[in-house]
């Protein structure tokens, strides 16, 4: 039916393009490309045979020039940005430049500063209204899938949403010491981070791992969780009807925060450049750099995952709560892709966001969040795509 340009070869995008390739249908054609071209070829070679037809490209996406030619010589209906952060403009920039649609997981981040925010890219929504193209941002699971079962739940089970919480739980275990399940720069820059909560139209501002709570998850157990800032809080406080507060908790083992404390301490997670057997280099680069792989963990990980959201809020004048969730086997993703559920769930959703835009489901001039397109063929797409969610009208909550 369409093409599409899917533009990083790391985890998250190995499993959006399994997905791509699974559902030939509507992608009957994807180019993958990367600033390391033998990734792609590999992929390639793995998954080349079926309906969808696969291409190969080398690109630094760091240059709009670069990104330009390739959108110009591939000609994709919408391209799938699953590169670093610090690349989304420039790859919005390209999609500008060529009017073709964007779909992203994560916020644009400076690299110098870690700093969430969806200011930069909303301050394209003007640009790409008039270039007659969409902007699909956060198309992930959080934020994305999250964002998602806040529209569902605004529109199928309550009049207004008061409170959100938003629980990541990973009760994988991957047999290293310490190691990252996504890119270790961004995930130890996300967690080392301030936390901070939406309450009443503002930001509160907590310490790194300031708030814990225990939490009882369905099909997994009692885990420590903690407050930490995350994007997708941004725009629901914009977006859904009566919001009073949003939170974000995510679990960590001991060792994991042990560890990352003692990196810490030694300075060994800054992200301002130093110099080094003459060289500069940035010592989050490096640490990254010796880390295990986070696409070599599917083998060895056991355990499942569980997201969700907890809503509380009202119908009909009555107090409501509701809790969706998915809950994902690391195993059985890694039989079915060769990953682990991290990565799975981010690429799931990501190939379903650029479906939903390629096909016209999802489609209107500017920059939206995706909670502000119609959740119902999306939480279809969950259910038909890996990603079942399920639901729960008494759950527990979080104090």
């Amino acid at each position: 039916m369409g093409k599409a340009l899917i533009i990083g070869c790391g985890g998250v995008a190995s499993v959006a393009i399994h997905k791509c390739c699974q559902n030939s249908e509507v992608f009957s054609e994807i180019c993958i490309a990367s600033r390391t071209k033998s990734k792609c070829d590999a992929l390639k070679a793995k998954l080349d045979g079926g309906a969808t037809k696969i291409t190969t490209a080398q690109v630094n996406a760091d240059h709009v020039d670069e990104l330009i030619a390739l959108i110009e010589e591939v000609k994709p209906d919408v391209v799938l940005n699953l590169a670093l952060p610090y690349q989304d403009l420039t790859i919005m920039d390209a999609c500008l430049a060529t009017k073709t649609h964007y779909v992203d997981t994560a916020n644009y981040e400076p690299e110098d500063t870690a700093k969430f925010e969806y200011k930069w890219q909303w301050e394209y929504r003007e640009r790409f209204e008039k270039a007659g193209i969409t902007a699909l941002l956060g198309s992930g699971f959080d934020p994305g899938v999250t964002g998602v079962f806040s529209a569902y739940a605004m529109k199928h089970q309550f009049d207004e949403i008061n409170y959100i919480d938003i629980l990541d739980a990973n009760a994988g275990d991957h047999g290293y010491p310490f190691a990252t399940n996504f890119n270790p720069e961004i995930n130890i820059r996300e967690v080392t981070a301030n936390g901070s909560y939406w309450e009443e139209g503002q930001w509160i501002e907590t310490e790194p791992m300031e708030i814990k709570r225990v939490y009882n998850f369905p099909e997994i157990g009692p885990k420590d969780m903690y407050l930490l800032h995350h994007e997708e809080l941004e725009s629901l406080g914009q977006n859904i009807k009566g919001i009073k507060r949003i939170r974000f908790f995510m679990t960590f083992g001991q060792s994991y925060l042990t560890h990352l404390k003692c990196l810490e301490n030694v300075g060994m997670t800054a992200i301002e450049p130093i110099e080094f057997d003459g060289k500069m280099i940035v010592p989050l680069q490096f640490l990254a750099a010796v880390l295990p792989d986070p696409s070599t963990l599917g083998p060895r990980t056991k355990g499942k995952t569980n997201i969700g959201c907890i809503f509380q809020g009202k119908k009909e004048g009555k107090n409501k709560t509701y809790y969706l969730y998915n809950v994902c086997d690391h195993e059985e993703c890694y039989k079915e892709v060769g990953s682990q559920a991290i990565s799975y769930t981010t690429g799931v959703p990501a190939m379903i966001g650029a479906m939903l835009v390629m096909t016209g489901q999802w489609q209107k001039p500017g920059v939206y969040n995706i909670e502000e397109f119609d959740p119902d063929p999306f939480m279809e797409a969950l259910n038909k795509w890996g990603l079942p969610w399920q639901e729960s009208f008494a759950p527990e909550l979080v104090d």
